[in-house]
């Protein structure tokens, strides 16, 4: 499948300009694009709207099912995208048919119970008592400090984890998420944690989202719900951290915004959109991989071929978004929790918009007249293809008493 010409799938243009970049690919290349991940592994980056939508919406002909890849012979055991593409692992990611069914609807039962008012209280007192921590200083990173610390506190405490855990999760995911030499290590912690938390919830029932899924009469191990507890741990921590850094440098950068910082509190949803539109936290997906020999954008793809979503690709698809610069408004259409059976359910997408959006809040309710520390193309990104989010926001402020 190997195409002379495949882009890699990594490096630092994924971190300085990546809309540039999936702009070249198109045009080099179309709305799908032969690429190499670690390792010269040769998969396919899907760019276009049309063709991410037929991807997506035809679970039969490209499956979520990993073990159709027709490259396993040639994945080390410590191929360090092995914790974001994984090999006969029993998760909600990789099953298929009326099983996936059964599990999203456990999943999603699970977490529609949340109190929506609990949830924004647990987001509030989290928020409050990391701009606690360093309201007084008159500057901080609000990466490192406050978006990278807020989301896994949340998810941690709806799940039923001591308060106490919440930093050794935050740690393990996202050396996992990065796909650099601590993946595996992170990935063996969370999993170690997750197994610690279905052994105490089977002896011990609570009012939370394990104890709820162990109670689900559906038929599933405890292999299975931890997987899964993995999954719904990292898809809710990292793109809601990002989701938070990238809107507020949006906010603190963007003069469409400006009104924002100072009391305007309906510009947070509008720039939370935008963001879900020109700077999505999920930039790439791992994947779906194809049944059988088929066509797509012109492309003749093997059965067994492995199709990466790009989801910002797609986003940012000039045959639907004709004026780039144009305001999204209350436009969702984006690809940015994904479509199809595969897709973010709907009340994990509700529980990382009231934490990404009561972040946002507290920080412009606490800290009133906040502004950037450094020029604004002074903000780097992480390099990484998969997930687009900042390394550092640093900003100043007028110190304020803690509460």
């Amino acid at each position: 499948m190997t195409t002379p010409d495949a882009v890699p799938l990594g490096g630092p243009r994924f971190q300085t300009d990546p809309a540039r970049l999936y702009r070249e690919m198109r045009r080099d290349h179309g709305a799908v694009v032969p690429v190499l991940l670690d390792g010269d592994i040769p998969a396919w980056l899907v760019l276009g709207y049309r063709e991410l939508h037929q991807v997506t919406g035809d679970p039969v002909l490209f499956s979520r099912d990993s073990e159709l890849w027709n490259q396993w012979e040639n994945i080390p055991a410590d191929w360090p995208l092995l914790p974001m593409i994984g090999h006969k692992q029993p998760s909600i990611l990789y099953t298929v048919g009326e099983r996936h069914r059964q599990r999203a609807a456990m999943i999603s039962n699970a977490l529609e119970s949340v109190d929506p008012f609990e949830l924004r209280r647990h987001a509030e007192r989290f928020a409050d008592e990391l701009i606690d921590a360093l309201c007084s200083a008159g500057e901080a990173d609000l990466v490192a400090q406050y978006a990278m610390l807020l989301p896994v506190r949340v998810l941690a405490r709806l799940f039923g984890f001591p308060d106490e855990d919440g930093p050794g999760l935050v740690t393990a995911l996202n050396d996992m998420i990065d796909g650099r030499e601590r993946a595996l290590a992170g990935q063996a912690h969370l999993a170690g944690s997750m197994a610690q938390l279905l052994a105490d919830r089977k002896k011990e029932p609570a009012d939370d989202v394990v104890s709820r899924m162990l109670a689900d009469e559906s038929g599933f191990g405890d292999e299975e719900i931890a997987q899964d507890l993995m999954v719904m741990m990292a898809a809710g921590h990292q793109p809601t951290a990002d989701w938070i850094g990238n809107s507020l440098r949006l906010m603190l950068t963007d003069d469409r915004f400006a009104a924002s910082l100072f009391g305007g509190r309906n510009s947070v949803a509008e720039a939370m959109n935008e963001v879900l539109w020109e700077d999505t936290p999920s930039q790439n997906v791992a994947g779906r991989w194809a049944a059988r020999d088929t066509h797509l954008g012109g492309r003749r793809v093997r059965a067994g071929d492995l199709l990466v979503l790009g989801l910002q690709g797609a986003n940012s698809d000039p045959q639907v978004r004709t004026d780039g610069s144009a305001l999204t408004g209350g436009n969702n259409a984006h690809f940015s929790f994904g479509h199809g059976e595969h897709r973010c359910p709907f009340p994990a997408q509700e529980i990382a918009e009231v934490i990404a959006r009561t972040g946002i809040e507290v920080v412009l309710d606490r800290l009133p007249d906040i502004d950037l520390a450094e020029p604004a193309d002074s903000l780097a990104r992480r390099p990484s293809p998969w997930l687009r989010g900042l390394t550092r926001l640093p900003v100043r402020f007028t110190p304020v008493p803690v509460l």
